[in-house]
Parts: structure tokens; sequence; C-alpha cells
């Protein structure tokens, strides 16, 4: 984080959600810039000899200073927002009339947008409608008096006014971009923590489709049809009696040890991670996008998670793990509308399971479909046939390793 950048944080709590953090920083961005532009003009109406029109400036940056100091200690934005609009509102108008009308003061006025623009953001479209209401009612208002205050105006020398002119509207624009800038380079920022955070739940496609997608009911739903995949599941022999045992601190530690390796290869071998439950971890290869070797991948990975286990045995670890895979169609989609969930069902997905449940430990156990793919490539040899529900009698394999190893 860079120096502005811990500055622009100064009313920041770490409760904030990410949009608020945004609108925090550009608000105290917009008020030390306007407060150091706001010396300029206090110095020039003093040498000016304009005391009261320096007086509107200067107390702006004095009650901007406090509201920063506030913001800072008690990270109160609601009350530093309004202060904040209200005096970008109002002052300008003020600082107009003392000088004279429109022509006198250079349309000084038009720093009052910056409170009317700034409300659409700070605030939202619907409670901005006053502050834009009540900017356009000031201009009424300084339109019906401008001929008297110009007529009992000191005016400003021309050469002065020219000069303000050009201050005026080159700093308003000035304001506008800076803040404009600092806004979309935030909201960049916080758009790829929270496209950082959708891709770590679901597949890149997939998220990248989700967002692409409008509408609340069936235009936004994905449900796609899967032809050939390999889903695999592994689980925790005696998990639950471990977990009755052992403290929180010890259960999380394993499940976040052992399924942060499982992340890793996934990742190593191109491979989908769908959920975790519980102790239970759940992985497909050939989704979202098709890919021919996904069966030969899945049996790699499952070799691996074996692999991994035994590593932490070895520190002392005592970590057992059953492994399932059926390889078939299956269907995937995305459920829920506030936490997302990518899934997938089907009796390809059922007999995954049914392998893990069934299987025994520190080993992996394969459906008929996948022992079927896998053998030209892979050491399978038959168990005995086993009840499953739904399904009837099924023959399923082991998996013991790659051909090549002997």
């Amino acid at each position: 984080m860079t120096t502005v950048e811990r500055y622009a944080s100064i009313g920041c709590a770490p409760g904030d959600d990410p949009d608020l953090v945004v609108r925090k920083r550009t608000l105290t961005i917009a008020a030390t810039v306007v407060t150091l532009l706001a010396i300029g003009w206090t110095t020039a109406f003093l040498a000016l000899g304009r005391p009261l029109a320096a007086a509107i400036p200067g107390a702006y940056q004095v009650i901007s200073v406090v509201g920063l100091a506030a913001l800072w200690r008690t990270k109160g934005f609601d009350r530093f927002r309004t202060v904040q609009l209200t005096l970008m509102l109002v002052l300008p108008f003020a600082l107009q009339w003392v000088l004279g009308g429109f022509e006198n003061a250079s349309a000084v006025c038009l720093w009052a947008l910056v409170s009317a623009f700034g409300a659409v953001y700070f605030l939202d479209a619907r409670r901005a409608v006053p502050w834009f209401v009540a900017f356009i009612a000031l201009v009424i208002v300084s339109g019906v008096l401008d001929p008297t205050l110009a007529a009992n105006a000191e005016p400003l020398p021309d050469g002065v006014r020219t000069v303000f002119f050009v201050l005026n509207v080159g700093s308003v624009a000035f304001v506008a971009y800076v803040l404009l800038q600092y806004f979309v380079r935030d909201r960049e920022r916080a758009r790829a923590a929270s496209d950082g955070l959708l891709r770590n739940i679901l597949p890149d496609v997939i998220a990248d489709r989700l967002k692409a997608l409008e509408g609340p009911d069936g235009a936004s739903r994905i449900a796609d049809q899967h032809p050939d995949v390999t889903v695999l599941f592994a689980d925790i022999v005696d998990f639950t009696p471990f977990a009755e045992r052992a403290g929180p601190d010890a259960v999380v530690d394993l499940l976040d040890r052992l399924f942060t390796a499982f992340d890793e290869l996934a990742g190593a071998y191109g491979l989908e991670k769908i959920k975790t439950i519980g102790d239970a971890y759940m992985v497909a290869g050939g989704l979202p996008m098709a890919r021919p070797d996904h069966a030969e991948a899945v049996a790699s990975m499952a070799l691996r998670m074996l692999d991994e286990a035994a590593r932490l045995r070895a520190t002392g670890v005592d970590v057992h793990i059953r492994i399932g895979i059926e390889t078939g169609p299956v269907i995937a989609g995305i459920i829920g509308r506030r936490k997302f969930s990518y899934d997938l069902w089907g009796d390809t997905v059922n007999t995954a399971s049914r392998m893990e449940s069934n299987g025994e430990p520190d080993a992996i156990t394969l459906g008929p479909t996948a022992a079927a793919r896998l053998a030209t490539s892979f050491r399978v040899v038959d168990r005995e046939a086993i009840q499953v529900k739904g399904k009837g009698m099924i023959t399923p394999s082991r998996l013991l390793g790659p051909r090549s190893e002997g």
C-alpha cells in the first residue's frame, strides 16, 4: 500500500465492505485536495484586500481539517460526508455573493458542482437528487440576486477576474478528473479482488459466464450436460473419532494441510476442485472444458493424494484416506443466488461416492467405467463384487499405479 493509499484509508475500519472503503478513500482525497486548493484562494483574497471573501475558503480549511481528524479517530463516515457535501455546496455560492455575483466572482459557484456530482457517488442516485435540486435552487437564487449584488460590489481588476475564471473552471475540472481517476482505479482494484474471490469459488470459465449473464431468473442460470467426465471423492478414514478426541486446532490444521496439498495437485493436473464437505474432498476432470485425458489426469492425482497422506504420516500425523473414482456423464451447474455453489449431479457422481465409501484405507477404488478407461495405461485389479444402493451388484477395481512402473 502506497503512502497516498494509507492516508486515504484513515477513515476505514476493519469491518468495512469494499464499496464503503472506496467511498471513504475517495472522499478523504477529495476533501484534502479541495483544502489544499483553498489555501491558494485564501491567500489571493487576502492579497486583494478582501478579508471577508478570504474567510470563506479559510473556514472550509479549518472545518475540513477538524473533520478529517475526527474521521481518523472515530471512523464516523456519515457525519463527515454530510458536512463535506454541505460545505462544498453552500460555500462557493456564499463566496460568489460576497464578491458581487457571477461576473465579479468569476462564476466561483462552479465549485458547488463537486457536491452535486459527488452526492451521486457518496450517497446513491436517489438520495443525490435533493443535492442537485439544492444546487439548481442556489443557481436560481444567485441569478435573481445578481443585479443587486453586482451593483453594490467593488469589482476586482479585469485581469484578476480573468485569471479567476481560468482557475475556477480549470480547478473544478482538475478536482473532478482527479476524483474520477482515483475512483476508477480504486474500483478496479476492488473489482479485481472480488473477481479473485469469485474465481476461488468457481472455475474460471464458469466465473466469466456468470459475470456476463443478466436477469434474476432463468436467464442467469448455468446448467450444462457433460457427456464424459471423471469424478473423484476422497475422505479421511475414522475422521469422526479423531475430531471427537482432538481439539479444534488439530482438526482444522489437519484438514488445511491435507486439502491445501490436494488443491495444489488439482492445479498441477488441470483439474477442477468442486467442493469439500466435512472431511470429504471432491474433484473432477473433463469440465468445464472437455479434455481427452481426464481419466488419466484424475488417476494420476489420486496416486499423488495417497503420497501426500503418507508424507503427513511421516511427520507424525496418523491420517489415512479412501478414494473413489468413476467416469461418465454428469450435469454441472451453479445453485444459489447469494452464495454460489458449482456442483455436479448424476449417476457418475453417485457411483464415485459409493466407490469411496466402500473402498479400503490408503487405496483407490474405481467404478467399472473408470477401470475400463484406465486399464490400458494403469495397473488395475478387480475386487469382489459389492452391493451398491440403487445400482445392484457392481465389480469395483483397485488402481495400483501406472503400467510403466511394472
